[in-house]
């Protein structure tokens, strides 16, 4: 019966017809929730809101409705092997080029079936060939950003780091990320100089993208933030006084929990690549408590702060963890780690008026999970409805 029900709301929705959505639990995205709502959805879009009356298509009642989330920072195109074994693309890969745009493909898929219909993935050039195939509806996965490619300290003075802004937005990229200091694993320190974070942002801004910065220091993030970067990634070490500039400025922060969970979880399949070793992962382990002391400050300090997971291989699909974490040990209540995952993240993207809010005029990205997640936010593992651009992706668990 609900395969049925699946087919006619497709049929209608085809042939422009308006089809309703019966809830009894909604969040908007903005903070609201209302109760005993009817959402009307034609040419996929929200075009109504109004109180449950007649027949709906499509009932969701029993369940809480929320916009479908948003992830601000992912790789899409990290996966584990046939090994067992991290894999990025690139030279020393084992899997074929094939294999690769699969895995890469299943890993937005799953993503999509967690609940996320809109994600920025940092970044890979394979990216723009999944964001067209996702765009023209070849393959199902979330509406996707990308920065292409990233940048750091070996990338050039800031001549060339400019001119890579430039090939990077005339190659499509969404946004820029850059490297303003290295990795946990590497103690976090500031790596970019002064000149080259303002090159970088600088140059964006002048091409009309937004900049994203990887930053655990005060130092690089505080460079970041006088240059005009628009959003903050990680900030496991940043002081007060960075934060309040951040405040100030409206920069866009961006605290990672899952990520390094994710790490530690499968700690066998990423050691001895790269800076993933003992001492790494020993400083990761360490940072968890910092990260959610540091979202504690910053919203404190009423900093924009948006949801994004850096999910990695082993965490695509399992991003909604990050509402999880943020609430049970970063301190947020459920309906502030909602919100990040909804209109502050649609705004940090310069989507605001498109998507992470359920509002008339609105795409109709939807996700309902079973329960209440302002009650128990472990709700949002249970997602039974996911809808994108007025196309139903899931409908049951």
């Amino acid at each position: 019966m609900k395969r049925l029900w699946i087919l006619m709301f497709a049929a209608a929705l085809s042939f422009g017809q308006a089809v309703v959505i019966r809830t009894s639990a909604l969040l908007d995205g903005k903070g609201h929730v209302l109760k005993n709502t009817d959402l009307v959805i034609e040419g996929g879009r929200i075009t109504a809101i109004r109180d449950a009356k007649g027949k709906a298509a499509i009932d969701l009642t029993g369940t809480t409705v929320m916009p479908g989330w948003i992830d601000t920072h992912i790789h899409a195109t990290w996966y584990f092997n046939a090994d067992g074994r991290l894999e990025q693309g690139g030279r020393g890969a084992k899997s074929t080029p094939q294999q690769a745009a699969l895995a890469a493909a299943a890993n937005l898929y799953a993503t999509l079936m967690g609940g996320f219909t809109t994600v920025q993935s940092l970044g890979a050039e394979l990216d723009a060939d999944l964001r067209a195939q996702i765009a023209s509806g070849a393959i199902a996965g979330p509406r996707l950003l990308t920065s292409l490619r990233q940048l750091d300290e070996n990338t050039g003075d800031p001549a060339q780091i400019r001119q890579f802004v430039r090939r990077m937005k005339a190659g499509g990229a969404d946004v820029v990320k850059l490297f303003a200091t290295a990795s946990i694993r590497d103690g976090g320190r500031m790596t970019m100089t002064p000149e080259q974070i303002t090159a970088a942002c600088g140059e964006a801004t002048a091409q009309g993208l937004r900049s994203v910065v990887h930053a655990h220091s005060s130092d690089g993030a505080r460079a970041a933030v006088m240059a005009g970067c628009t959003a903050i990634e990680h900030g496991t070490f940043l002081d007060d006084a960075t934060l309040e500039l951040m405040a100030r400025r409206g920069v866009y922060f961006d605290p990672n929990f899952l990520v390094l969970h994710n790490y530690l979880d499968n700690k066998s399949k990423f050691l001895g690549i790269g800076n993933y070793t003992e001492e790494g992962f020993a400083a990761m382990e360490k940072g968890l408590p910092l990260v959610a002391e540091v979202l504690k400050r910053a919203r404190t300090h009423r900093v924009k702060v948006v949801l994004g997971t850096d999910g990695v291989a082993g965490a695509h699909g399992r991003n909604a963890e990050e509402f999880i974490y943020r609430v049970k040990d970063g301190g947020d209540t459920p309906l502030d780690a909602l919100t990040s995952g909804a209109s502050v993240a649609a705004e940090s993207l310069g989507m605001a008026d498109r998507i992470g809010a359920i509002a008339e005029g609105m795409q109709a990205d939807l996700v309902a999970v079973e329960g209440d997640p302002l009650t128990d936010i472990t709700a949002v593992r249970r997602v039974a409805f996911v809808m994108k651009g007025g196309k139903i992706y899931r409908y049951g668990r």
